[in-house]
C-alpha cells in the first residue's frame, strides 16, 4: 500500500485481473435476475402510464438505473483503489465529485420505482389496509437505518470514503443505532423501503423490481465491496 496526501491506493489492485475480480459473477447474476424479474412482472404490465411514460418503460428504468449505478460504483472503486483515479483528476474535490455522481443515481433508484408503482398500481390485489399493515414493519427499520447512517456513519463514509482517504480506513467500526445490531444494515434494511413503496401502491411489477434491487445490492457486496474491504482492512472471510 502507498499513500499520498491522505489518499490511499494498493499496489495489488493495480491490474486488470483485480478490476475484473468477481465481475463474471456480477454479470452472470444479471443474466439470471433480469429475465426472472421480467417474467414475474410482465403479466401485470398492461400499458398504463404515469407522467406520460408507459409502465413497461418505467419497469426498464427501474431495473436499468440500479445496473448503471452498481456498474459505475464497481469501476470507480476499482480504479480508485488501484490508481486513485478520481483523486488525480479532481484533487481535493474527488469525494464531492463522486457524491454528485453517486447520489443522483441512488435517488434515481427510488424515483424510477415510484414511477413504476404509480403506472402499475392496483395489480397485487391487496386491500388497502392490508397493504399498509404489510408495509409498516418494512418502513420502520428502513427509516431507522437511514437515520443511523446520517447520525452515526456519515454520508461521506457511506459513499465509500475508505476508497479515497486513509482517515476513513482508520475509523473504528460503527456500533451505534441500527449498526449495533447489524453491521451491514444499509443493505439488509434500507432496501426494505422499496418493498414498502411497492406494497403501498399495490404494484406487482414494483414489488418484483424491489426484490431485484435488494438481491442485486447483495451481488454488489459479494462481487465488489467485500473483496475491496478485504484488501483495505486486511481481512478474509
Amino acid at each position: 500500500m502507498e499513500s499520498n496526501n491522505k489518499r490511499v491506493w494498493y499496489q495489488e489492485a493495480r491490474s486488470l485481473k483485480y478490476i475484473l475480480h468477481r465481475q463474471a459473477w456480477h454479470m452472470l447474476s444479471l443474466l439470471i435476475l433480469v429475465p426472472i424479474t421480467w417474467f414475474f412482472a410482465a403479466s401485470s404490465l398492461d400499458g398504463n402510464s404515469w407522467l406520460g411514460i408507459k409502465d413497461s418503460t418505467w419497469f426498464w428504468f427501474a431495473v436499468g438505473v440500479p445496473i448503471v449505478h452498481q456498474v459505475i460504483v464497481w469501476i470507480v472503486f476499482r480504479l480508485q483503489l488501484g490508481w486513485v483515479t478520481l483523486s488525480k483528476i479532481f484533487g481535493d474535490f474527488d469525494i464531492l465529485v463522486w457524491g454528485l455522481l453517486f447520489i443522483p443515481l441512488l435517488v434515481g433508484r427510488v424515483i424510477t420505482l415510484v414511477g413504476l408503482a404509480n403506472a402499475n398500481s392496483n395489480t397485487l390485489g391487496f386491500p388497502e389496509q392490508v397493504a399498509k399493515v404489510l408495509a409498516l414493519p418494512l418502513i420502520i427499520p428502513a427509516l431507522y437505518t437511514l437515520w443511523s447512517v446520517f447520525r452515526y456513519f456519515g454520508l461521506t463514509r457511506a459513499l465509500g470514503g475508505d476508497h479515497f482517504r486513509i482517515s476513513f480506513r482508520e475509523m473504528p467500526l460503527v456500533k451505534k443505532g441500527i449498526f449495533k445490531w447489524n453491521s451491514n444494515s444499509m443493505y439488509s434494511f434500507a432496501f426494505l423501503l422499496l418493498w414498502a413503496i411497492a406494497l403501498l401502491f399495490d404494484s406487482k411489477a414494483a414489488l418484483n423490481v424491489a426484490v431485484f434491487q435488494h438481491i442485486y445490492i447483495w451481488v454488489h457486496y459479494f462481487c465488489t465491496e467485500k473483496p475491496d474491504m478485504e484488501m483495505i482492512y486486511g481481512t478474509k472471510g
